[in-house]
C-alpha cells in the first residue's frame, strides 16, 4: 500500500526482503527461550493440553505483538531517527551486543562448570502447577523482562522505524514477527492439534529431554552470533556517525 511518511513514499512491503530477514533473525533469537519451550512441553504432557497449550501460545503472540507496537509508538512519539550511523540506532546496537554477549558468555561458561541440566529445568514443574491466568501473566512478563529480550525487540521496532512504513504496514510487519518469534512454540502445540496429545507424548517427551540438555549451550551460540552481528553494526554506526 502507497503511503508517505515525511514526503517520501512507502515501500510496500513486499520489497522489505533484508528488513524482514532482519525482524525474523530477532524474532528467532527472542523465541528460542529454552523456558518458554520447556513450559510449553510440559503444559502439553499435562491435562486439558490443547486449551491450556493454545492460551499459552496465544499468550507469547499478543506479547510481542504488544512490545513491538509499543515501542514503535515510543519511536514515533520522540521522533527517533533510526538510520544506520544515527546515535539512536547505534546506542542500541552496541548495547545490545553488549548485552548478548554477556548472555552468551553466561550460558556457556555455567554449563561447563556445571555439566548438568541448568537449575531453571528444576522449577517448571512449580511454574506449570500455577493456575493458569497466573501462568500467563507470569510468562508475559518473563518474555520481555532480560535485557537482551528487550534490546532485540528495540532492535526490531528500530528496523521497522528505518523502512519508513505506513501503519498498516508496521502492523502486517509485526504479525509476521510474532508469527517467527513464536514458531517454535507454534510448531509443538500444532502437533499436537492435529495428531493428539498420544500420538505425539512419546516425542514431546523426547524434545524435552534434549532442550533441559542443550538448551543453555545453543541460547550461547546463537547470541554469541547475534553479538557479533550487532557489535559489527554498531562499530559500522559509529564510523558513518
Amino acid at each position: 500500500m502507497p503511503g508517505l511518511i515525511a514526503g517520501l513514499p512507502s515501500p510496500p512491503l513486499a520489497t522489505l526482503g533484508p528488513e524482514l530477514g532482519e525482524l525474523s533473525a530477532f524474532a528467532l533469537a527472542i523465541g528460542f527461550s529454552p523456558l518458554h519451550i520447556g513450559l510449553l512441553l510440559l503444559v502439553l504432557l499435562g491435562p486439558n493440553p490443547l486449551r491450556r497449550g493454545g492460551l499459552f501460545v496465544a499468550g507469547w503472540l499478543v506479547t510481542s505483538v504488544l512490545a513491538v507496537t509499543l515501542l514503535l509508538t515510543v519511536g514515533h512519539g520522540f521522533l527517533l531517527s533510526m538510520d544506520k550511523g544515527t546515535h539512536h540506532r547505534t546506542g542500541i546496537d552496541l548495547l545490545a551486543a553488549g548485552a548478548l554477549l554477556a548472555l552468551a558468555l553466561k550460558e556457556l561458561l555455567s554449563r561447563e562448570e556445571e555439566g548438568e541440566q541448568p537449575g531453571w529445568t528444576r522449577k517448571l514443574d512449580q511454574f506449570c502447577a500455577m493456575p493458569l491466568p497466573l501462568l500467563l501473566g507470569l510468562s508475559a512478563i518473563l518474555q520481555v523482562a532480560s535485557p537482551d529480550d528487550l534490546f532485540l525487540y528495540a532492535k526490531a521496532a528500530g528496523s521497522l522505524l528505518t523502512a519508513s512504513l505506513v501503519r498498516s504496514q508496521e502492523l502486517l510487519a509485526t504479525g509476521v514477527f510474532a508469527l517467527v518469534s513464536g514458531m517454535l512454540l507454534i510448531v509443538p502445540f500444532t502437533a499436537v492439534l492435529i495428531l493428539g496429545p498420544s500420538k505425539v507424548l512419546p516425542m514431546l517427551e523426547r524434545a524435552k529431554t534434549w532442550l533441559f540438555n542443550q538448551g543453555d549451550l545453543l541460547v550461547g551460540l546463537v547470541s554469541l552470533a547475534l553479538a557479533v552481528y550487532l557489535g559489527w553494526q554498531g562499530i559500522d554506526g559509529l564510523r558513518m556517525a
